[in-house]
């Protein structure tokens, strides 16, 4: 560690060079910036630079390593494991660096490193384009992008990484690089689920695809109709074309204007079937499900975008998240996946949701550190609530659901679903033949393990 004399200098010297702001412990405005979406997260970073510009993010790294100290790097704030702050860490916050622009001759779109998903997709769509981006608007898209990236879209146009062209990064030695399939190769296949081991992603590049039209169906049944209605999801999707996508849902009915005011407050089953396409055309895929008997019901064609800001929540709530990936989902897993969601801790945001994945996911490029693409389904347990006297009771019904799901697990799992679960949930989220690869990568680009606040990868 610098002395005090020398830090003292080097932080006045940081406030002088940065465009953006600087904060450090006791300074107005500190504590604000040092909020992140899980409210279970309170770190007390050193400092907190936020950039707003490459140029900024290279001095605030030069800072760090001047004074020994080892860097988080913040874009969307939204990581259940808190991976934007460290104690005792130099924050560098990119929220001020959130510029997208869209190429819709070439369909691509070059992203700012602090954009959010609502940023990328409100720039789409006047072009009718999008690319497979997360299933919440203010997620950040370096994180979800470098972790891999599923969501609504990615049965039919893969995951992110799969769409991954360019990325710029800030290295741990201050260097600017351009990693893409000509230039810095194995840093480039390394950002593909590597997350933000290697440096700051000060922009990425991402091909877009046509989305003239999407369209929904969210319905909702009592939960003693939730095993009939989760089978009947899964046979729909088994047999629908790769644009159809959604989850099965179990969580407290919202006071939304299509939820009856006599559920509103209690547990109920959701089905969402999202489509790529026509309203008519979901309409044919959703009637097994329509034909069911079902409390409330939207149906019909919706912006992308405003379909991406559906399951948002506000910041300032606890969160605990896991997942497990799936062999399949078979009776008797539905059966598990139904009697835990009979058990989901009401009244909280707490949502219990099965994923399918499959068509381009599974066919996407097998070379990439992403070794869950291969499951069929995915189960999430996303534990959301306000009062600290519900942690125990939902931090344990999420590991609950992860012991129901092992029996049927792959043994991978999509790391930007996670906390901090242990090494050996990294290697599962890498696998273990690339871990090692991912080790010296690490090792060429960040040596001495300045970034670690993340699923980290030592270097080798």
């Amino acid at each position: 560690m610098a002395s005090p004399s020398k830090a003292g200098a080097a932080l006045a010297a940081l406030r002088e060079d940065l465009v953006g702001d600087v904060f450090a412990p006791g300074d107005p405005g500190y504590d604000e910036a040092r909020t992140v979406f899980n409210a279970m997260i309170d770190r007390r970073p050193a400092v907190i630079a936020q950039c707003v510009d490459e140029n900024d993010v290279v001095r605030a790294v030069r800072f760090a390593r001047e004074l020994d100290l080892k860097i988080a790097v913040r874009g969307g704030g939204h990581s259940v494991a808190g991976s934007a702050l460290g104690d005792g860490a130099v924050v560098i916050d990119l929220r001020h660096m959130r510029a997208v622009t869209v190429d819709p001759e070439a369909r691509t779109a070059r992203i700012a490193g602090g954009a959010t998903m609502s940023d990328l997709d409100r720039a789409c769509e006047p072009h009718a384009l999008a690319t497979t981006g997360g299933r919440a608007s203010t997620t950040g898209v370096g994180g979800f992008v470098l972790g891999g990236g599923t969501g609504w879209l990615d049965r039919c146009h893969g995951l992110a990484v799969d769409n991954l062209l360019g990325v710029d990064l800030v290295t741990a030695d201050g260097r600017r690089v351009r990693a893409d399939a000509d230039d810095d190769t194995d840093l480039f296949w390394a950002l593909h689920g590597g997350g933000g081991n290697f440096g700051v992603a000060t922009s990425l590049t991402l091909r877009l695809y046509e989305l003239p039209e999407f369209a929904i169906a969210l319905l909702l049944y009592r939960p003693e109709f939730g095993r009939e209605a989760a089978r009947t999801y899964r046979d729909v999707i088994a047999a629908a074309p790769d644009e159809a996508s959604g989850a099965v849902l179990y969580l407290t009915a919202p006071p939304e204007e299509f939820v009856p005011p006599h559920l509103v407050g209690s547990l109920v089953c959701g089905v969402l079937l999202t489509y790529a396409g026509s309203e008519a055309d979901l309409r044919k895929v959703a009637e097994p499900l329509l034909a069911l008997p079902h409390e409330g019901e939207v149906v019909g064609a919706l912006p992308y975008a405003d379909v991406q800001c559906m399951l948002d929540d506000p910041p300032g709530m606890r969160n605990y998240w896991s997942a497990e990936y799936l062999t399949g989902a078979p009776d008797d897993y539905v059966e598990v996946f139904c009697a835990r969601g009979e058990d989901l801790p009401v009244p909280t945001g707490t949502l219990h949701a099965l994923f399918p994945q499959g068509g381009a996911i599974a066919a996407g490029p097998h070379e990439f550190p992403v070794p869950y693409r291969d499951a069929p389904w995915g189960v999430h347990p996303f534990g959301l609530w306000e009062d600290p006297a519900d942690d125990e009771r939902c931090i344990r019904w999420v590991r609950d659901v992860r012991a129901d799901a092992r029996p049927w697990s792959t043994g991978a799992v999509y790391l930007n679903f996670i906390g901090d679960e242990g090494a050996d949930r990294v290697v599962a989220g890498v696998g273990a033949e690339n871990a090692g690869r991912l080790a010296r990568v690490k090792r060429a680009y960040d040596p001495d393990n300045v970034f670690r606040f993340n699923h980290n990868i030592r270097p080798a």
